[in-house]
């Protein structure tokens, strides 16, 4: 499972002009189930996103997580993530999960957070969203955990 995050001072879905998830200062993550996914993948991924240290302490160091933080978390489902480009002008999308599994893992992904955490939003699996951000920092990273 793949999880973009990107440290934010603000950030919104909208769906048709409406707001469907909005957070101030966390983590926007962009989330993705690739084939062979399972729920093992999205809880270790979870968990990952959840105690990455990205925030900066009183000296200026990324020693904080968003647990440490209590920023906000704003999930987005976006199965792109999984394109494969190593071929031609146009990617492949054969390494996502198929779209029930996605869909599967990504709303097992969120029930998970919301458990764990208690300033969760989310995107709408399958709707065409847009989503803005602010971006602090920048700080982007690559989060992908493996099946085992």
């Amino acid at each position: 499972m793949i999880g973009l995050l990107q440290r934010v001072s603000r950030a919104k879905v909208e769906v048709d002009g409406t707001s469907v998830g909005e957070i101030g200062a966390g983590l926007l993550v962009l989330a993705c189930a690739e084939r062979g996914d399972t729920e093992s993948e999205a809880g270790r991924l979870l968990e990952r996103v959840l105690g990455y240290r990205v925030f900066a302490d009183a000296d200026g160091k990324m020693n904080l997580s968003l647990r440490d933080v209590r920023g906000g978390l704003l999930l987005v489902p976006q199965f792109t993530l999984a394109a494969d480009t190593h071929k031609g002008m146009r990617p492949s999308f054969t390494p996502a999960a198929s779209p029930a599994e996605g869909e599967r893992l990504f709303d097992y992904f969120v029930a998970r957070a919301r458990a764990a955490y208690p300033a969760v939003e989310t995107g709408e699996f399958g709707a065409h969203m847009q989503v803005s951000l602010t971006n602090d920092g920048p700080v982007t990273i690559w989060l992908q955990v493996n099946p085992a």
